[in-house]
């Protein structure tokens, strides 16, 4: 197998730091991003010379561009992003918030994919590459409080097969992870009371049983479809689990 170079955001913590190391130590380049260093410095001391990285606000919109710049910069080529970044806030009813509140959502959750996805379609296209982006249950289920977060992972889901069909050269999954043991999860917890009882009971009881993922899990099915997501795939929206997927999977 060829080392590729790839771009991965969220690379600080739960599934993209999963999905970093699953990387790594298959050889293979990482330019990180995230909004938080000192995890990225960690990973580029342990593996010299496969890591650099970039700490900003996804939020903001230099930064994908930026990001690519600095990839190519370091690897000349690029094979893959993995766009694994995201909000989960504002975690309320619609009655309770703002239009201000959703479009900050929205700004990370999908226009952010914008500015690193099409500064980065030359060399895709070169390499004949794949985009892995993460989406969520929550894209096609909804849950009260959870609209700003769940209609922009829907609004993920259509860009991937958008990009799928503009861009044949380029392979584009996105993928629902599952309800993983991360920091999200811990947010989820936290805001129980705004949530409808059965919803927060869900979540709640799935920590207290076990039953949440290990991020290792999903993160090692998205690092592998980076590095060899077959064409047939592309435009597809599928859970890590999928019987589509098994290649894949541990």
């Amino acid at each position: 197998m060829s080392t590729k170079n790839i771009l991965l955001t969220g690379a600080s913590r739960g599934i993209g730091l999963a999905i970093a190391r699953f990387l790594l130590k298959d050889s293979h380049k990482v330019f990180l991003v995230a909004r938080t260093a000192a995890p990225m410095e960690a990973l580029k001391k342990e593996f010299p010379g496969q890591v650099e990285f970039l700490a900003a606000d996804l939020g903001d919109f230099e930064v994908g561009p930026k990001a690519i710049s600095l990839a190519l910069s370091s690897f000349k080529t690029l094979d893959a992003l993995i766009l694994n970044h995201g909000t989960l806030s504002p975690v309320k009813r619609i009655a309770d918030s703002t239009s201000a509140e959703w479009r900050k959502a929205y700004d990370v959750n999908f226009f952010s994919l914008i500015g690193f996805i099409q500064p980065a379609l030359p060399a895709l296209r070169s390499s004949k590459g794949r985009v892995i982006l993460t989406s969520s249950g929550a894209s096609s289920n909804t849950y009260s409080t959870w609209g700003a977060y769940g209609s922009s992972k829907a609004a993920l889901n259509h860009l991937t097969g958008t990009l799928a069909t503009e861009e044949p050269d380029i392979t584009v999954v996105s993928v629902r992870p599952g309800v993983v043991d991360t920091d999200m999860q811990v947010e989820v917890r936290g805001n129980h009371a705004v949530m409808d009882g059965k919803d927060a009971e869900k979540f709640k009881s799935l920590h207290e049983e076990g039953k949440l993922l290990k991020p290792e899990q999903p993160g090692n099915v998205m690092a592998r479809l980076a590095v060899g997501a077959e064409k047939e795939l592309s435009g597809k929206f599928l859970s890590w689990n999928d019987k589509e997927l098994a290649a894949y999977q541990d």
